[in-house]
Order: C-alpha cells, then sequence, then structure tokens
C-alpha cells in the first residue's frame, strides 16, 4: 500500500480554491503553521525528495498544491499559516479561501494537521481543529520534529495534545502521534491513517 504513496505526481498549484481541481474522488489535505515541515513531511511521505518543494523561508509557499494518488484520491499541500510576514490582507484572503475549502469542498474526506511539537497547539492550530470538528473529517495530527526533544519530552508534548483533543472533540474522530521526517519516525503510522481517510479498501 505503501507504494501508492511513493508513486504520488504533481497535478497543478493555484493560488485559490476557485482554481482548483474538479470537486470529486476523495482528497486529504496536509496542513500546519508554516514552520512546520509540512513539505518534508510531504517528500517522507512518497519517498520523493523534491515532489513537494522545501523552502527555508517560512511561509513562502502561498498556493493549493494538489497531488495525484490515482483512483480519484489527491493529496493537498494547503498553504502554510500563522506567520509574521505576511500582509495582513493576504492571511485575510487565506482564511478566507479556507473557510469556504472547509464549508463547501465535498471531495474533502481528511486532514492531517502537522504541528512543531516544540509549539503545538497555536492559535491557528486551533482555528484548523475546529474547522476539520464542523467538516466532520477524520483527522490526524503529526507532532513533527519529534527528533528535537528527549523521550520524556515528546511523551510529555502527546500527552498535552491528546488530552486537549479529549477535552475539546468528544465525538470527533481525532487522533495524534510522533513524526520526525529526519529519522523517519512515525511513517508506517501516517501510511495507516491515510490509508482510512482514503478508504483503499473500497478500490
Amino acid at each position: 500500500m505503501q507504494k501508492i504513496y511513493h508513486n504520488a505526481k504533481f497535478i497543478l498549484s493555484c493560488p485559490s480554491i476557485k482554481n482548483a481541481p474538479l470537486d470529486d474522488g476523495i482528497e486529504v489535505i496536509f496542513a500546519g503553521r508554516s514552520n512546520a515541515g509540512k513539505s518534508s513531511c510531504i517528500n517522507a511521505l512518497t519517498m520523493q525528495k523534491k515532489l513537494a518543494k522545501v523552502s527555508k523561508t517560512p511561509g513562502r509557499t502561498q498556493h493549493l498544491v494538489f497531488f495525484d494518488l490515482g483512483n480519484g484520491r489527491k493529496l493537498v499541500d494547503l498553504p502554510g499559516y500563522g506567520f509574521a510576514k505576511v500582509p495582513i490582507a493576504v492571511k485575510n484572503r487565506w482564511n478566507d479561501d479556507m473557510g469556504e475549502y472547509f464549508a463547501n469542498r465535498e471531495s474533502l474526506k481528511g486532514a492531517v494537521l502537522l504541528m512543531d511539537i516544540r509549539h503545538p497547539l497555536k492559535d491557528f492550530d486551533k482555528l484548523m481543529l475546529n474547522w476539520c470538528d464542523k467538516s466532520d473529517i477524520n483527522t490526524h495530527i503529526l507532532l513533527t520534529k519529534s527528533d528535537k526533544l528527549k523521550k520524556n519530552q515528546k511523551n510529555q508534548a502527546l500527552f498535552t495534545v491528546q488530552q486537549y483533543l479529549k477535552d475539546n472533540y468528544i465525538d470527533a474522530t481525532m487522533s495524534v502521534s510522533l513524526f520526525s521526517s529526519l529519522k523517519k519516525e512515525g511513517i508506517e503510522t501516517l501510511h495507516s491513517k491515510l490509508n482510512i481517510m482514503f478508504k483503499w479498501d473500497e478500490c
């Protein structure tokens, strides 16, 4: 099943949901703050070093990027959010765009939210969780850069997020795990979660 992700292909990059591909099949989004490591995660998942562009400047990727997995399945890399060096007007436009995406995109069936394990649950992270909850989609959180912390620190961060989900999203389908693109920690768990979201067993 992993080979499905290894064969991911770029479809298009667009500045707005209005320019997105047809609203059909199943889409799973990857979202996170601009320094959470989304591009590195997607490249580790697909075993393609340059599928998602990794920028040294947080927030440079300002488009929605669509990747084809076959059988009507698409992976969507959302613009990084929560960074300071972007004009307010641009932030507002993205917020409106994401609100429309979550409210109206019928093919949106799952979300992978990435949070830097050292700085989880920032305001924009919570906003994304609320959108996922309102849209009633399967949501999995990756606590990225787990290699940066010691074992007890990692476990404490994991527990904190688990408790937050338990306290705020009782009936939602949400989960969380540790992840490191560098050490390949959490790749198998991510595969398993995505397989459920994409409903591969129905192909």
